[in-house]
């Protein structure tokens, strides 16, 4: 799913209206600057399609009455690879650094929503899903407050589960697309860290699992084929094998593909 400029605009005018209105506080500036946009790209809504379009025909514009915001289809989930949250709120509001979140999770449990869910952040970078290249465009991505390799606090995963509840439930986001960063970009990222608890969120409806009661593998199965069925990006085998690992079976070290490995991906494949 792309975004379109129309459809930016469109969502910048929602989000203006949830724009923070604190006029003073370490983020005064950056609020500031947020409404700035929010409020330069709904302009370009308010314009009607006829100001800068090829196909007027010499007719005037007709605005359709059927239309409304699209909305985002996947949740991506991060680690934020630093030290506290408040440096990657620092990190997130300095426009040299070029990424963003909609969501910040916090080690205590506390959410700062960043960007209107209707908005494009920029947290997947270059990545790929299944056939779609453009991830940032598709989906709402959620940092959580971590170093990469501590594990996630109890309060953080409640607080993430009440985030991924209301996702679902707002935008009807498919169980299988809730996915980590690692998923998305294999051999570039690694996150969120193996330590998370995937399995726990698959129960709750946030994600894949598997289930490999009864599990026959037929012998012409391939693995790589199924990561690709899956959604994995397979251009570079051992990267798409490591994420595959990192997210069902973190701790096993295997640098091949096991009957445990097949036995998952066919559970996988075939509940697709």
């Amino acid at each position: 799913m792309r975004l379109s400029f129309i459809y930016l605009a469109a969502a910048c005018m929602a989000a203006s209206l949830f724009a923070c209105r604190t006029a003073s506080g370490p983020y005064a500036k950056t609020n500031t600057r947020y409404r700035e946009q929010a409020d330069s790209l709904a302009m370009i809504v308010k314009r009607t399609p006829a100001a800068d379009s090829y196909y007027k025909n010499g007719r005037d514009w007709v605005g359709t009455t059927n239309f409304n915001l699209r909305k985002p289809n996947y949740v991506i989930i991060h680690h934020t690879a630093q030290n506290s949250c408040e440096q990657t709120l620092k990190t997130f509001t300095l426009p040299r650094t070029q990424v963003s979140a909609h969501y910040v999770i916090c080690k205590d449990g506390t959410v700062y929503h960043m960007l209107n869910d209707y908005l494009r952040a920029w947290h997947a970078g270059a990545s790929r899903w299944g056939t779609n290249t453009d991830i940032n465009s598709a989906s709402i991505g959620i940092e959580l407050d971590n170093n990469g390799a501590e594990p996630f606090p109890e309060a953080q995963i409640n607080s993430l589960m009440e985030v991924l509840s209301r996702l679902k439930s707002s935008y009807t986001i498919p169980a299988d697309h809730f996915i980590g960063h690692s998923d998305i970009a294999p051999g570039r990222k690694v996150d969120p860290n193996k330590t998370f608890p995937w399995q726990l969120l698959a129960q709750q409806g946030y994600g894949a699992w598997y289930d490999t009661t009864n599990v026959q593998v037929p012998e012409y199965f391939d693995p790589m084929l199924a990561l690709r069925v899956i959604g994995y990006d397979t251009r570079k085998p051992q990267y798409a094998f490591s994420s595959f690992r990192l997210h069902f079976l973190p701790n096993d070290t295997t640098r091949s593909f096991t009957d445990t490995d097949k036995k998952i991906l066919w559970s996988l494949m075939t509940r697709q």
